[in-house]
């Protein structure tokens, strides 16, 4: 495919004109040529070699096993062991996790770590038994276990480092996306959602399918459809070419395909030879959202590849895992807050007459309605007022969201401003009706006017919190609640689990989006 390189002006004169293919590569503005504050003038990212930090901090790991060795003074020869697997370490890791993808880094940070120790400890144990050397001694166990703990620790730091870089707006690569008008703006909508973003959409080329345009970016070229009886073989040539010049123009390092794009089988592989000379990545949007990679599977049939998406329902052990994790938490946490607990419940009742807890009704997993647990932060005729307050929320679907609701009590402010009123749904954790993580617990009113997305949610058990707590909370508008409960609900893994549970707890401390 190198022969693209060569293809210059005579495919301008010869393909990009005919009125089949209406190919108008430079519909760009001036800015793009000049510098002068277009997408070519944007500044390009500096990049985060995060492949090589990660070896360099390997080799530091290495260094302090061996430093942690010597210092504890063990035999010559089993010093001599543990230093020759101190070598061997990081060479092992770089053929083991070294071929990170370079646009989205590594994803199994543990399990490619432990297997690269298990390799090392598997061939260094072989050799110490044909030389008769004893490793089990304190020496041998605290070097592999600051060669895994610190590996890991340095692939944690590297990747949280990469994802705060790329969040605002670093450490990402100049990207071309190309497709349908329609496709492209849909694509650059998803892109522009929560989380990590390694790609910096600089500009588009346009397949026109009679929809305007995307205003994010701008558009440095379009080409239509074929014309009856154009001739399959010249049409890739122009298509390739289009794309090949619009990347060049905007300085672009990687090309996206649109969901919906004419690139597709032999056209997309002659595209992706093409980039592949000048350097240039080449990814798909396949259309999916809130996707997790952990659910992707890549395979192939014949000469096609394909991508599995997996349930990740908890099922087995996994739910088994799940349930007894919430209840034995929620147990020591209700032991160890319950002077707390009760000082809550005192402040409540010698605030406003009335009840301490709150019950109110919600609906569970597969739409079970049970009792929920709160603190009570409103005066007792809060429920009976609430009609008068409809014209005046804040929120923008079925949930009732108020910033200054004057149904709540002094006590109850801060009880909500730092997540405490919820306290009491451990006890509904325990008795299996909520989970510590898990989607918001709605209300039977709020359930009855789901459509079939959003009744998704009823998949999973309610939790006390999840993404929703982490993201902002009462600032998340209908639609993104809905949005990250179904990206927990079916991308759910026992580690987020746990990873959600740390972030709550910054997310209450600093009392983010909380009223």
């Amino acid at each position: 495919m190198g022969g693209y390189r060569s293809l210059g002006g005579a495919m301008a004169t010869v393909g990009l004109s005919s009125a089949g293919a209406r190919t108008q590569v430079g519909r760009q503005s001036p800015e793009l040529h000049s510098g002068g504050g277009g997408a070519h003038s944007q500044p390009v990212s500096r990049p985060f070699r995060f492949r090589r930090i990660t070896a360099a901090g390997d080799l530091l790991i290495a260094a302090a096993a061996v430093a942690l060795t010597v210092a504890l003074r063990p035999a010559v020869d089993v010093a001599l062991a543990v230093s020759a697997m101190a070598v061997g370490w990081p060479l092992v890791l770089t053929a083991r996790t070294g071929r990170a993808d370079r646009l989205f880094g590594a994803k199994s940070t543990y399990r490619d770590v432990l297997q690269a120790l298990a390799v090392v400890v598997a061939v260094v144990a072989v050799a110490a038994a044909a030389l008769s050397i004893p490793l089990l001694g304190r020496s041998f166990l605290a070097a592999v276990a600051v060669l895994a703990g610190g590996s890991i620790a340095v692939r944690l730091a590297v990747r949280y480092r990469l994802r705060r870089l790329r969040m605002r707006g670093r450490a990402t690569r100049r990207t071309l996306l190309v497709g349908p008008a329609a496709a492209v703006t849909a694509s650059l909508e998803r892109f522009s959602r929560d989380g990590e973003r390694p790609l910096a959409v600089v500009a588009a080329c346009i397949e026109d399918d009679g929809t305007a345009p995307p205003a994010a970016v701008p558009v440095v070229g379009t080409f239509g459809g074929a014309a009856p009886g154009h001739d399959d073989a010249v049409r890739n040539e122009e298509l390739v070419h289009a794309v090949r010049q619009a990347a060049q123009r905007v300085r672009a390092r990687t090309v996206c395909i649109a969901p919906g794009s004419e690139f597709t089988g032999d056209r997309l592989r002659a595209l992706s030879w093409m980039l592949g000379d000048l350097g240039i990545d080449l990814v798909t949007d396949l259309g999916l959202s809130d996707v997790a990679s952990h659910r992707m599977g890549l395979g192939s049939m014949g000469s096609s590849v394909l991508v599995h998406v997996k349930q990740a329902r908890p099922t087995g052990w996994r739910r088994a895992a799940k349930l007894a994790t919430d209840r034995v938490l929620a147990g020591l946490i209700l032991f160890a807050l319950l002077p707390l607990l009760l000082t809550i419940g005192l402040g409540v009742r010698l605030t406003d007459r009335g009840p301490a807890i709150y019950r109110q009704v919600r609906v569970g997993r597969d739409g079970l309605f049970f009792t929920m647990f709160k603190f009570r932060t409103m005066y007792v005729d809060a429920d009976l007022r609430r009609a008068e307050l409809l014209d005046a929320a804040d929120g923008d679907g079925p949930m009732f969201k108020m910033r200054e609701d004057p149904r709540i009590t002094r006590i109850g402010r801060v009880l909500r401003k730092y997540s405490l009123d919820e306290l009491p749904q451990l006890i509904n954790v325990l008795r299996g009706e909520m989970s510590l993580v898990g989607p918001r617990p709605a209300l039977p009113e709020e359930v009855a006017t789901y459509d079939g997305t959003a009744r998704r949610r009823l998949a999973a058990i309610p939790g006390m919190t999840g993404l929703w707590q982490v993201s902002g909370r009462s600032n998340l508008s209908w639609g993104e609640t809905v949005r990250l409960d179904l990206r927990y609900v079916d991308n759910w893994s026992y580690a987020e689990d746990l990873q959600l549970l740390g972030r709550t707890a910054r997310a209450v401390v600093r009392s983010t989006g909380a009223y």
